[in-house]
């Protein structure tokens, strides 16, 4: 299990990362600590990942309005709260949206549909995601620790604790 981590996480964390990442970067910390990833490496991987989806999402509903409005149809009241948390808050939704599951596809979306400035949002969303892997991955980073700590030989299962602590905190969020 350990090989297939090594060979294959950093690629696999990549490509979770692209529509969201939070869970993958979480398991992805908790797995630096245990030894199998490297934690630079995975907040590299996982922060350009994330950067990179959200500038698509963007570039996507800027270039192909049509097919942004269909996709965001199915998602009513979370585009209207997406509206309006950018009116509120503005620019610096960009940071926030980066850590509320059910939120973060849409934000990128309701952004490139408006006149919001490309090149403002790749600047916010620089320094956004720049945040989020470095909160995000020491944090689990460090809850491997107290987790692998109590549960040496068994490191695999700290994780499985892990994601459903992840799991339920989201499930909870999304009823919100």
């Amino acid at each position: 299990m350990e090989e297939i981590i090594k060979d294959w996480g950093y690629i696999a964390l990549f490509l979770y990362s692209f529509g969201g990442g939070f869970v993958g970067l979480v398991v992805a910390g908790v797995l630096s600590y245990a030894g199998d990833l490297n934690l630079a490496i995975t907040m590299m991987v996982a922060g350009t990942s994330n950067f990179l989806g959200d500038q698509f999402l963007f570039y996507m509903a800027r270039t192909n309005k049509i097919y942004a409005k269909d996709t965001m149809k199915k998602y009513g009241r979370k585009v209207a709260l997406a509206h309006l948390w950018m009116r509120r808050y503005g620019s610096t939704v960009v940071f926030f949206q980066k850590y509320i599951y059910g939120i973060k596809t849409l934000i990128p979306l309701a952004m490139g549909l408006t006149k919001y400035s490309y090149k403002k949002f790749t600047i916010y969303n620089i320094f956004a995601t720049a945040l989020w892997t470095i909160v995000v991955g020491y944090a689990s980073y460090m809850m491997g620790e107290l987790i692998l700590t109590y549960a040496e030989e068994y490191k695999y299962y700290g994780v499985a604790v892990i994601l459903t602590i992840v799991f339920g905190v989201s499930y909870y969020v999304k009823k919100i």
